[in-house]
């Protein structure tokens, strides 16, 4: 009895050694050494890395950065240091799948300029809708994309919009300085979601509006989650929050079906019209998909980057000194009148704040495209079937592109950026079809705040967090008062 105890206490002893390096290399094993040995007559390579546990890959590692240390450039960094700089691509597996990091400007360029060959794949495409913009390819992605650039990018559209969410900026500015004390995280999500509501669907402001907010921040929190479909994950609730937006949106649909003779010019309005070369619309599925879609695009964006603008400027006072005074002037002339988009192209200093408050915040970190076909970048393989995941963040906070990176410094914008160092829209066929959108709304808040208003962080060191967005803890708790 004794010998036979010792002899399994021996085995297991022994044996664990043993599952712990087949765990290590089970997916090295299953995904690599297949391709090595396919390419063993080339001198084509896998990027350098390694891919992680099986079924969970790098996801502890990535959460440790992102969660525990609070570093997320680290896990970037990383890599560098053990594998090298290479061509700045390295394998992994995240998000359920073989996966190749992309975070340098050349192969990220590479990888935005071909649309045929690198599909655009969020982590859960049926959170955004599966006939939305951001799924669809081919001419249908060419038409809703022209329709939806002109009717909230081109110049006369921004022109007929920068009146329309004025009152509700004012509105709101006027609402936080009678609090005196406000959350800047929530207070922007609520006036940017306002405007988005009236631009997208004519939505006034009341309790619909307020539980379609809530039900897209849910949908949001699911967007880069772990897609793990079980009841209490961020994942599943956002798939519920999903079908009752759909549910709503579906009756909003049938209102103006009905009502043929109110004609609000909304986006849901111009996605009822829209019209294929053989005379088809879209139908109610499509229509509502790009709602969703759309709708999470302009909303998270917008309200982000207006909350760390306010972060930034409480943190740096010479920013704000150099913009209240461009503003100042401009608003003197005014005389009480609403800026106008053209007022925005001409005011200098704060469209630099615009562009360094969207460097540094983040918003889009990671976009996600799945390999269609096997293709070779200088001497490395990017094999079909896995995907690459676009680390945009560390192109805008890595020293090499910007100086001081972490250091809010609008005067960078003196001269552009270098070459593919400025991808916070993404970049080629499918870069940010409301890009100018969100620049335009940031201009016309950062007006009226600095010539009308003084602020201070309440909390000016607090931690941040960075999931699902980079976001202070303290949801950036202000004091909030009139000039």
């Amino acid at each position: 009895m004794d010998i036979s105890f010792g002899v399994w206490v021996a085995l297991v002893l022994g044996g664990l050694p043993l599952l712990g390096l087949l765990l290590w290399w089970w997916n090295e094993l299953w995904y690599v050494l297949p391709l090595k040995l396919r390419r063993s007559a080339t001198n084509a390579k896998l990027p350098p890395g390694h891919m992680g546990l099986p079924f969970i890959g790098e996801v502890l590692t990535f959460l440790w950065y992102f969660k525990v240390l609070r570093r997320p450039d680290d896990f970037i960094n990383a890599k560098r240091a053990k594998y090298g700089d290479g061509v700045g691509m390295y394998r992994t597996y995240l998000s359920r799948s073989p996966s190749i990091i992309a975070c340098f400007p050349a192969v990220n360029k590479f990888v935005f300029q071909s649309d045929d060959t690198f599909i655009l794949n969020w982590p859960s495409v049926d959170l955004m809708g599966y006939t939305s913009l951001v799924a669809v390819h081919g001419k249908s992605h060419a038409r809703l994309r022209s329709y939806v650039t002109n009717v909230i990018n081109q110049p006369d559209a921004l022109r007929r919009i920068a009146p329309m969410v004025q009152p509700r900026i004012i509105a709101a500015l006027e609402s936080w300085a009678q609090k005196g004390r406000i959350k800047a995280y929530d207070e922007t999500k609520k006036v940017t979601f306002e405007n988005i509501g009236q631009l997208f669907v004519s939505l006034e402001p009341g309790p619909l509006l307020d539980t379609i907010d809530n039900l897209f921040d849910g949908l949001v929190k699911g967007i880069r989650a772990q897609p793990f479909n079980i009841p209490g994950s961020a994942f599943h609730h956002a798939r519920q929050c999903r079908k009752k937006l759909e549910d709503i949106f579906m009756v909003e649909l049938e209102k103006k079906k009905t009502q043929k003779e109110v004609v609000t010019n909304d986006l849901m309005d111009g996605l009822m019209q829209i019209i294929d070369d053989e005379g088809n619309k879209l139908c109610d599925q499509e229509v509502l998909d790009n709602i969703v879609s759309l709708v999470v695009g302009g909303y998270s964006s917008t309200s982000l980057a207006s909350m760390w603008a306010i972060y930034y400027l409480a943190k740096y006072p010479n920013v704000l000194k150099k913009l209240r005074e461009e503003n100042m002037a401009i608003s003197q002339n005014k005389k009480g009148e609403f800026i106008t988009s053209d007022d925005v192209s001409k005011m200098k200093y704060t469209n630099k704040v615009v562009e360094e408050t969207i460097r540094m915040a983040n918003i889009s970190a990671f976009h996600f495209r799945s390999v269609v076909k096997e293709v070779e970048y200088k001497g490395y393989i990017i094999p079909k079937g896995w995907r690459v995941i676009l680390w945009l963040r560390y192109i805008h906070t890595n020293p090499e592109n910007f100086d001081d990176p972490m250091c809010f410094n609008p005067d960078r914008w003196n001269e552009p950026a270098r070459p593919g160092t400025y991808q916070v829209f993404g970049g080629g066929p499918r870069i940010c079809a409301g890009n100018m959108l969100v620049r335009m709304q940031l201009a016309i808040l950062l007006h009226h705040l600095c010539t009308g208003y003084k602020w201070e962080l309440l909390n000016p060191d607090a931690e941040m967090v960075y999931l699902p967005h980079p976001t202070p803890i303290d949801r950036v708790d202000i004091t909030f008062n009139k000039l």
